[in-house]
Protein backbone atom coordinates (compact mmCIF):
# COMPACT_ATOMS: atom_id res chain seq x y z
CA UNK A 1 0.00 0.00 0.00
CA UNK A 2 0.99 3.76 0.04
CA UNK A 3 2.99 5.34 1.86
CA UNK A 4 3.23 9.57 2.91
CA UNK A 5 5.97 11.52 3.06
CA UNK A 6 6.75 10.61 5.90
CA UNK A 7 7.29 6.95 5.06
CA UNK A 8 4.92 5.55 6.85
CA UNK A 9 2.42 2.91 5.35
CA UNK A 10 -1.12 3.91 5.53
CA UNK A 11 -2.21 1.55 8.04
CA UNK A 12 -0.54 3.88 10.33
CA UNK A 13 -1.62 6.88 9.33
CA UNK A 14 -4.57 8.46 10.69
CA UNK A 15 -7.72 5.63 10.22
CA UNK A 16 -9.48 8.94 7.51
CA UNK A 17 -6.57 8.45 5.40
CA UNK A 18 -7.29 4.92 5.29
CA UNK A 19 -11.12 5.28 4.51
CA UNK A 20 -10.41 8.04 2.40
CA UNK A 21 -7.87 5.28 0.19
CA UNK A 22 -10.71 2.86 0.16
CA UNK A 23 -11.77 1.33 -3.17
CA UNK A 24 -14.98 0.78 -4.34
CA UNK A 25 -15.14 -2.59 -3.83
CA UNK A 26 -14.20 -2.83 -0.25
CA UNK A 27 -17.13 -3.97 1.42
CA UNK A 28 -18.96 -1.97 4.39
CA UNK A 29 -20.87 -3.59 7.07
CA UNK A 30 -23.28 -0.70 6.54
CA UNK A 31 -23.05 -0.34 3.17
CA UNK A 32 -20.77 3.16 3.64
CA UNK A 33 -17.64 4.14 5.03
CA UNK A 34 -18.10 5.07 8.93
CA UNK A 35 -17.58 8.91 9.99
CA UNK A 36 -15.49 9.93 12.82
CA UNK A 37 -16.44 13.05 12.95
CA UNK A 38 -17.71 12.18 16.71
CA UNK A 39 -15.35 10.91 17.69
CA UNK A 40 -12.32 13.80 16.66
CA UNK A 41 -14.50 15.87 18.61
CA UNK A 42 -14.36 13.72 21.90
CA UNK A 43 -10.74 12.75 21.27
CA UNK A 44 -9.81 16.32 21.13
CA UNK A 45 -11.77 17.65 24.59
CA UNK A 46 -11.25 14.41 26.29
CA UNK A 47 -7.78 12.87 25.81
CA UNK A 48 -5.20 12.74 28.38
CA UNK A 49 -2.35 12.83 25.64
CA UNK A 50 -1.92 14.24 22.33
CA UNK A 51 0.69 12.44 20.62
CA UNK A 52 3.04 13.76 18.59
CA UNK A 53 2.74 13.00 14.58
CA UNK A 54 5.36 10.24 13.54
CA UNK A 55 6.45 9.53 17.70
CA UNK A 56 6.23 5.60 18.42
CA UNK A 57 2.80 6.33 20.50
CA UNK A 58 0.80 8.07 17.69
CA UNK A 59 2.30 5.20 15.21
CA UNK A 60 1.02 2.65 17.48
CA UNK A 61 -2.25 4.04 18.27
CA UNK A 62 -3.20 4.44 14.60
CA UNK A 63 -2.17 1.64 13.66
CA UNK A 64 -4.82 0.05 17.00
CA UNK A 65 -7.06 2.38 15.42
CA UNK A 66 -6.97 1.13 11.96
CA UNK A 67 -7.42 -2.30 12.94
CA UNK A 68 -10.02 -1.37 15.33
CA UNK A 69 -12.09 0.60 12.42
CA UNK A 70 -11.66 -2.22 9.72
CA UNK A 71 -13.17 -5.16 12.56
CA UNK A 72 -16.05 -2.97 13.17
CA UNK A 73 -16.78 -1.75 9.28
CA UNK A 74 -14.97 -4.13 7.04
CA UNK A 75 -16.85 -7.27 6.55
CA UNK A 76 -13.99 -9.21 4.42
CA UNK A 77 -10.84 -9.79 6.39
CA UNK A 78 -8.87 -10.11 3.32
CA UNK A 79 -9.41 -5.83 3.07
CA UNK A 80 -7.89 -5.28 6.18
CA UNK A 81 -4.68 -3.55 5.83
CA UNK A 82 -3.51 -3.48 9.37
CA UNK A 83 -2.76 -7.26 9.87
CA UNK A 84 -1.17 -10.26 8.18
CA UNK A 85 -4.52 -11.94 7.44
CA UNK A 86 -3.20 -15.88 7.53
CA UNK A 87 -0.97 -15.92 10.71
CA UNK A 88 -2.95 -13.10 12.70
CA UNK A 89 -4.60 -13.99 16.05
CA UNK A 90 -5.71 -12.26 19.01
CA UNK A 91 -6.41 -13.21 23.04
CA UNK A 92 -7.49 -11.78 26.17
CA UNK A 93 -6.42 -12.36 29.29
CA UNK A 94 -4.58 -15.42 27.98
CA UNK A 95 -7.76 -16.64 26.68
CA UNK A 96 -8.41 -18.18 23.63
CA UNK A 97 -6.69 -17.18 20.60
CA UNK A 98 -9.02 -16.16 17.39
CA UNK A 99 -8.72 -15.69 13.66
CA UNK A 100 -9.48 -12.48 11.92
CA UNK A 101 -12.29 -14.78 10.22
CA UNK A 102 -13.74 -15.03 14.03
CA UNK A 103 -13.49 -11.35 14.86
CA UNK A 104 -15.42 -10.39 11.25
CA UNK A 105 -18.13 -13.15 12.25
CA UNK A 106 -18.53 -12.25 15.69
CA UNK A 107 -17.39 -8.68 16.83
CA UNK A 108 -14.56 -7.88 19.33
CA UNK A 109 -17.14 -7.70 22.06
CA UNK A 110 -17.90 -11.12 21.77
CA UNK A 111 -14.84 -12.46 21.74
CA UNK A 112 -12.97 -9.71 24.23
CA UNK A 113 -15.86 -10.07 27.10
CA UNK A 114 -16.72 -13.54 26.75
CA UNK A 115 -19.71 -14.92 29.02
CA UNK A 116 -20.09 -13.36 32.33
CA UNK A 117 -22.72 -12.73 34.84
CA UNK A 118 -23.35 -9.47 33.17
CA UNK A 119 -22.81 -10.10 29.70
CA UNK A 120 -23.71 -13.89 27.24
CA UNK A 121 -21.42 -13.28 24.27
CA UNK A 122 -23.07 -16.84 23.55
CA UNK A 123 -26.54 -15.24 22.79
CA UNK A 124 -25.49 -12.34 21.04
CA UNK A 125 -24.56 -11.61 17.12
CA UNK A 126 -21.91 -9.13 15.90
CA UNK A 127 -24.80 -6.93 15.58
CA UNK A 128 -26.42 -6.89 18.53
CA UNK A 129 -23.46 -6.39 20.70
CA UNK A 130 -22.73 -3.08 18.58
CA UNK A 131 -25.85 -1.89 19.70
CA UNK A 132 -26.00 -2.40 22.92
CA UNK A 133 -22.82 -1.05 23.60
CA UNK A 134 -23.39 2.35 21.17
CA UNK A 135 -26.72 3.03 23.25
CA UNK A 136 -24.72 2.26 26.22
CA UNK A 137 -22.36 5.16 25.53
CA UNK A 138 -24.28 7.23 23.04
CA UNK A 139 -21.55 9.79 22.76
CA UNK A 140 -18.95 6.90 21.42
CA UNK A 141 -16.38 4.72 22.92
CA UNK A 142 -12.92 6.76 22.29
CA UNK A 143 -9.68 4.80 22.84
CA UNK A 144 -6.00 5.96 22.97
CA UNK A 145 -2.39 4.98 24.09
CA UNK A 146 -1.01 6.02 27.11
CA UNK A 147 2.10 4.60 27.31
CA UNK A 148 4.63 2.94 24.49
CA UNK A 149 6.85 0.34 26.51
CA UNK A 150 8.84 -1.26 23.93
CA UNK A 151 9.03 -0.71 20.10
CA UNK A 152 8.64 -3.23 17.27
CA UNK A 153 8.49 -6.06 16.75
CA UNK A 154 6.80 -6.95 19.99
CA UNK A 155 5.20 -3.69 21.15
CA UNK A 156 3.78 -3.41 24.47
CA UNK A 157 1.73 -0.39 25.27
CA UNK A 158 -0.92 0.99 27.76
CA UNK A 159 -4.15 2.21 26.65
CA UNK A 160 -7.62 3.97 27.75
CA UNK A 161 -11.13 2.87 26.37
CA UNK A 162 -13.34 5.37 28.15
CA UNK A 163 -17.28 6.63 27.37
CA UNK A 164 -20.35 8.75 29.21
CA UNK A 165 -22.25 6.06 30.55
CA UNK A 166 -25.50 7.93 29.57
CA UNK A 167 -28.08 5.21 27.93
CA UNK A 168 -28.66 2.28 29.57
CA UNK A 169 -27.09 -0.87 29.50
CA UNK A 170 -29.62 -3.95 28.79
CA UNK A 171 -31.84 -2.98 31.23
CA UNK A 172 -29.45 -1.33 33.68
CA UNK A 173 -29.84 2.56 34.35
CA UNK A 174 -27.17 5.10 33.49
CA UNK A 175 -25.60 6.72 35.74
CA UNK A 176 -24.13 9.67 33.66
CA UNK A 177 -20.78 8.85 34.22
CA UNK A 178 -17.67 8.64 32.64
CA UNK A 179 -16.58 4.60 32.64
CA UNK A 180 -13.00 4.04 31.89
CA UNK A 181 -11.25 1.11 31.43
CA UNK A 182 -7.53 0.78 31.48
CA UNK A 183 -5.47 -1.93 29.77
CA UNK A 184 -2.16 -3.35 28.14
CA UNK A 185 -1.74 -4.90 25.27
CA UNK A 186 1.62 -6.44 23.15
CA UNK A 187 1.40 -6.47 19.65
CA UNK A 188 3.83 -8.44 17.96
CA UNK A 189 4.11 -6.79 14.30
CA UNK A 190 6.35 -7.51 10.71
CA UNK A 191 8.99 -5.09 9.49
CA UNK A 192 6.12 -2.79 7.52
CA UNK A 193 4.44 -2.85 10.92
CA UNK A 194 1.30 -4.89 10.27
CA UNK A 195 -0.39 -7.10 12.78
CA UNK A 196 0.96 -10.31 13.34
CA UNK A 197 -0.92 -10.81 16.63
CA UNK A 198 -2.49 -9.30 19.76
CA UNK A 199 -2.86 -9.95 23.30
CA UNK A 200 -5.10 -7.85 25.66
CA UNK A 201 -5.03 -7.53 29.46
CA UNK A 202 -7.62 -6.01 31.00
CA UNK A 203 -10.64 -6.72 33.54
CA UNK A 204 -13.52 -7.07 32.16
CA UNK A 205 -15.45 -7.85 35.30
CA UNK A 206 -14.83 -4.61 37.06
CA UNK A 207 -16.02 -2.68 33.58
CA UNK A 208 -19.25 -4.25 33.55
CA UNK A 209 -19.56 -3.61 37.48
CA UNK A 210 -19.33 -0.19 36.76
CA UNK A 211 -22.50 -0.01 33.93
CA UNK A 212 -24.56 -2.65 36.16
CA UNK A 213 -23.83 -1.18 39.74
CA UNK A 214 -26.83 1.76 39.27
CA UNK A 215 -29.70 -1.45 39.43
CA UNK A 216 -32.52 -2.51 36.81
CA UNK A 217 -34.46 0.23 35.35
CA UNK A 218 -38.13 0.23 36.30
CA UNK A 219 -40.95 -0.85 33.52
CA UNK A 220 -41.82 2.67 33.50
CA UNK A 221 -37.94 4.33 32.16
CA UNK A 222 -37.53 1.24 30.18
CA UNK A 223 -40.60 1.98 28.19
CA UNK A 224 -39.60 5.95 27.78
CA UNK A 225 -35.98 5.10 26.72
CA UNK A 226 -36.03 1.83 24.41
CA UNK A 227 -38.02 4.14 21.06
CA UNK A 228 -35.26 6.78 20.10
CA UNK A 229 -32.25 4.40 19.94
CA UNK A 230 -34.06 1.54 17.62
CA UNK A 231 -34.47 4.43 14.43
CA UNK A 232 -31.15 5.66 15.39
CA UNK A 233 -29.15 2.47 15.31
CA UNK A 234 -30.83 1.51 12.29
CA UNK A 235 -28.76 4.07 10.31
CA UNK A 236 -25.92 4.32 12.58
CA UNK A 237 -22.85 4.38 11.20
CA UNK A 238 -20.78 6.81 12.77
CA UNK A 239 -18.04 5.56 15.74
Amino acid sequence: MSATQNNLPLWVQDRDEVIAASTTDTQWRYQTPPDYSRSKENLAQESIHNHLEGTLEAIVQNLVRTFEMEVSFKTDPKQWLSIVNDKFRVSTNGGVEYTAADLAAQGTYNLFMADSEHYKALTESFESSAKIFHTTFTKGFPWEVLEVFSGPPNVTFKWRHWGHFDGAYKDYAATKEIVEIIGMSVARVTEDLKIISLEHYFDNTLFLEKLTASGKQTDTENQGSACPFSSWFKKFRQS
